[in-house]
């Protein structure tokens, strides 16, 4: 599995960074260990999955974290996830 990450902030793609998993993991824990990966690496508190966020991903393979997923303030309008590849 891998999975897409990217900050964005007014419409500008500010950073990205793909994780790739080939564990035998289910693809939920493949998806929380990515976003742990990505967080550590992006320097960022891990967000919270909101409703919202869960509908979406499960609808689309991809979500957006507002400030509302984050406890910290955050300098970017939102996390986009994505799962570009499938196991």
């Amino acid at each position: 599995m891998r999975i897409w990450f990217k900050i964005w902030k007014d419409n500008r793609l500010l950073k990205d960074t793909t994780i790739e998993d080939v564990s035998n993991d289910t693809r939920t824990h493949k998806i929380f260990n990515a976003l742990d990966s990505c967080c550590l690496q992006l320097d960022l508190s891990r967000p919270l999955w909101l409703d919202v966020t869960v509908r979406d991903f499960q609808r689309h393979a991809r979500a957006r974290f507002t400030q509302d997923a984050f406890v910290e303030h955050i300098d970017f309008d939102y996390l986009e996830i994505h799962v570009i590849e499938e196991d």
